[in-house]
């Protein structure tokens, strides 16, 4: 290569370095991360993400949507809390068997 091109590709190689840090490597492809505050922000983002896609929906009239939905409501669906809600599942279900042993 030519000290140019050398030039260049190393050039490349820093600005890279530097801005493209969004996307991390993982098993199948890459990952990106949301910043939230609380379970709540993230709820009221999963609420808007679905509240758009109706929205699409119902002003498509046959025509061609220039919003994604079913890729937003695929990234609805990554950023629903599955675990959580078992967790609070298993919380429920320890406070209705403390209610209950109360009341006898």
């Amino acid at each position: 290569m030519e000290t140019v091109e050398i030039e260049k590709v190393n050039y490349l190689k820093k600005q890279s370095t530097q801005y493209l840090n969004i996307l991390k490597t993982a098993d199948k492809g890459y990952n990106a991360e949301i910043s939230v505050l609380n379970y709540s922000e993230l709820g009221c983002v999963i609420t808007n993400m679905l509240k758009l896609c109706i929205l699409a929906l119902e002003q498509d009239n046959g025509k061609k949507l220039s919003i994604d939905v079913g890729l937003v409501l695929e990234q609805a669906l990554q950023l629903f809390p599955t675990d959580e809600m078992e967790l609070l599942d298993i919380i429920n279900e320890m406070h209705i068997k403390e209610s209950s042993v109360e009341v006898k």
